[in-house]
Parts: C-alpha cells; structure tokens; sequence
C-alpha cells in the first residue's frame, strides 16, 4: 500500500499507536486481534493531530497515499484497488468497508476545517489562543519534503540523505508493474511519485570519522567535528573516480532494495588497491548513495526522466563533494538550494500559505515557482562523465560485495 505511514487507529475511545496503513489493517486480520470490530477510523500522525484541532477526518494526498495508493487522475483513493482490498478483507472477516475507515484525501490549497474551540484549549490551556484559525490538509515529512525542495512537477525530485536516504521522483506517466523495491505516493496535489528509501545511508560514514577523529586526538589534535567532515570530504577530490579498489559495504541495518533482513558493515579491499585517505573517503561516501543508485536504475530502465534531483540533508553540508557524487549516481544534474535545509516544517509553511495565498486555479508547482522560490540562491552540478564511469566500476564492486555481506548476515 505504498510508504507505511506512521498513525494512530482511533478505536472506541482509545488510541492504539500503530505504524498503520492498510496492509497494516489487513495484517492484524489475519493475525484475528480482537480489537477490530470496534475499529472506527484510522490515520496517520498528521491526520490524528488534525482531527483533534479540527474535528475534520482528512489527509493530504500526499501522506493518504502511504495509507492506501491514490488514483492520481481523480485525487481520490483507487477503486479498483479498494474492491479487490475489500474482497480480500472479506474473507477473514474484516471491519467492513475500507473506505470508510480511512480518512477523506484532499489536494493541497483545500479547505481543510477550522481550529475548534476543544482543538484551542488543547494547544493553549489559558484560552489565550482563539478558534477559527484556517488548516489546509495535513501531510507526513514525505510531502513537506518535496514541497520544501520545490519537487512537485513532473521530471523533477529530491533526495533526503540522513541516516537513511530516499529519493522521490515525480512521474510522467505510471510504471509498467509493480516492483517491491519502489514504494509509490504521490505529491500534495495528488501527481504520482515513485520513491525509492534506504535504510541505510551515512551512519557508517560517520563511525568511521568518529575513528579518525579519536586518531586525532590521540595525536594531540583537538579538531572540531565538523571541521573535520569538511576536511576528509574535501580530501576525497582527491581519490580515485573508482576509489581505486576500497568497498565499503555500510549496512547498518537491513535493506528491502537488496532484500536483506540485517545488516553488518563491511570493509573489503583488494590486495592491489590504492589505499589512501582520499580513496577511503571517497568510497565511504559513493557506499552512502550505492544502494540508492540501484534503485534509481530500476527508475531509468522504466524510462523515467528526471531533469534536476534536489539534494537535502547533512551530508551535502560540504560545498560540492556529495553533490557531484550524487549527480555521478544518479546520472542526473543535481541541485542544492539554501532553503532545502529548513526541512519538512518549512514546507508545511508553504503548503499553509498555498491554501490562503493561490491565484484561482493556481497549480501548486506554478505557485512555489511564482512566490517561493524564484529568488532561492542554489548551485547545480552535472554529471561529470569520468565520475559517473567510476561510480559504476565501483557499484559493480559494491554489488559483489554484497554477496559476502549475505554470507556474514547469514
């Protein structure tokens, strides 16, 4: 049912904190939990703090679609997906209709209620805080993101690295099947997004610098942490485009796009390999977007095309290392912005504003582009053709490594 979304089940009187969608629901049929016929409604994190302010059982399209998948040509959950959920359900003895367990999906800029005077007490105690306040639709981290990014129109995305790294692509046109590996939602405004999310992204990365840093130390140097990260990051300009033969495997935990259950970080090198500092760090940071890379291809081999990726997060905190690699990775230009970093809350500003400020008829891309982001100061980088030849040597290194980390996990 695409992206699990993080929510509550509204059963009775009391909350059960679930991560809930509906393979979530269909899960606890067959598992005969007791509690299901009380079930009322469900929803996501965003949706249960709407409805306590609001009284409104609504979503975003956006953060509806990690709950059940949304037909982007009526902005409205799948029909054809929600009969053959229900005949499923069925058969073992469901709650009934689907649909109306679920919250109603609205668009972005809709009228989405009013704070009540019960949801004004519940932020402001003293009274101080009036109703009437306007609420557009409430959405998850997933769509504040690319409205953050100003990755809502068609061809364009962001990828969000972290702990964790996922990239969002806004399509054209719906993929030919389903693949496990690519998680499908859609944009606040209801257009398809293929999203690709790894578990694992830059927390090996950051054991290893912590190792260096304690190096340091026991050296007498006392460096700055984040001094030091732009230090090593920008020393891996220096390595090889390939990284010379060093292949780090950085899973920390399981991974769904290469379909392990665990993780072990490896680090494996090759008897000739050139090992530099430059190359390490190099190799350390390709290993942070391998993984998104082979889920990309699946995107490209679906003839996908993506003209900009939007890169957020701290690991693009280094002026032009882990952009250029990205955009190597990717084979796709890559583009930075300052505003990037404000993060989720900040495209639920927007989304607000959008709901009070839109032209009539106003398409959320044309607006961000018109009042948002027409001025944003941001640098893009382009695939350079030797980086993009090495990261492929290296991500055929990195997929044999695989191999040996399936025997470790094993």
């Amino acid at each position: 049912a695409g992206a699990g979304a993080e929510g509550w089940a509204s059963t009775c009187g009391f909350n059960v904190p679930q991560r809930w969608s509906a393979a979530h629901l269909y899960q606890a049929m067959l598992n005969r939990e007791p509690h299901l016929p009380q079930l009322d409604f469900f929803t996501t994190l965003a949706g249960y703090v709407h409805w306590q302010l609001t009284g409104r059982k609504v979503l975003g399209e956006g953060d509806a679609s990690g709950m059940f998948p949304i037909d982007s040509t009526t902005g409205e959950y799948d029909a054809a997906m929600l009969a053959k959920f229900n005949a499923l359900a069925d058969k073992q003895g469901g709650p009934g209709d689907l649909v109306k367990l679920l919250p109603t999906a609205l668009p972005a800029g809709e009228d989405a209620g009013m704070l009540t005077a019960e949801g004004a007490k519940r932020l402001d105690p003293t009274g101080t805080l009036q109703p009437g306040i306007p609420f557009c639709p409430p959405e998850g981290d997933a769509g504040t993101g690319m409205v953050a990014t100003n990755s809502v129109a068609p061809r364009t995305g962001n990828v969000s690295a972290g702990t964790s790294i996922f990239a969002m692509v806004v399509l054209e046109k719906p993929l030919s099947k389903v693949y496990p590996e690519i998680d499908m939602v859609t944009t606040p405004d209801g257009a398809a997004v293929a999203m690709v999310h790894c578990n694992n992204c830059t927390s090996d990365l950051n054991a290893w610098v912590d190792l260096l840093a304690e190096s340091a130390a026991l050296c007498g140097a006392n460096i700055d942490k984040g001094a030091l990260f732009t230090l090593l990051f920008n020393e891996s300009l220096h390595g090889a485009p390939d990284c010379g033969g060093i292949t780090p495997v950085n899973y920390i935990s399981g991974e769904s796009v290469t379909h392990l259950d665990a993780g072990v970080p490896l680090l494996l090198r090759s008897p000739d390999s050139a090992f530099t500092l430059a190359n390490f760090m190099r190799a350390n940071i390709y290993s942070a977007f391998a993984t998104l890379a082979m889920g990309l291809e699946i995107l490209r081999k679906e003839n996908v095309t993506v003209n900009t990726l939007l890169g957020h997060g701290g690991i693009f905190k280094t002026p032009g290392v882990a952009q250029r690699y990205l955009a190597a990775a990717a084979g796709a230009p890559v583009t930075c912005m300052e505003t990037a970093g404000e993060g989720g809350s900040y495209g639920m500003a927007l989304l607000a504003a959008y709901r009070l400020h839109r032209a009539d008829g106003e398409a959320l891309a044309a607006y961000l582009n018109r009042c948002v982001f027409a001025d944003a100061q941001s640098t893009t980088l382009f695939p350079d053709p030797a980086e993009q030849s090495g990261f492929a040597a290296f991500l055929t290194q990195y997929q044999t490594a695989l191999k040996a980390e399936r025997a470790v996990v094993k």
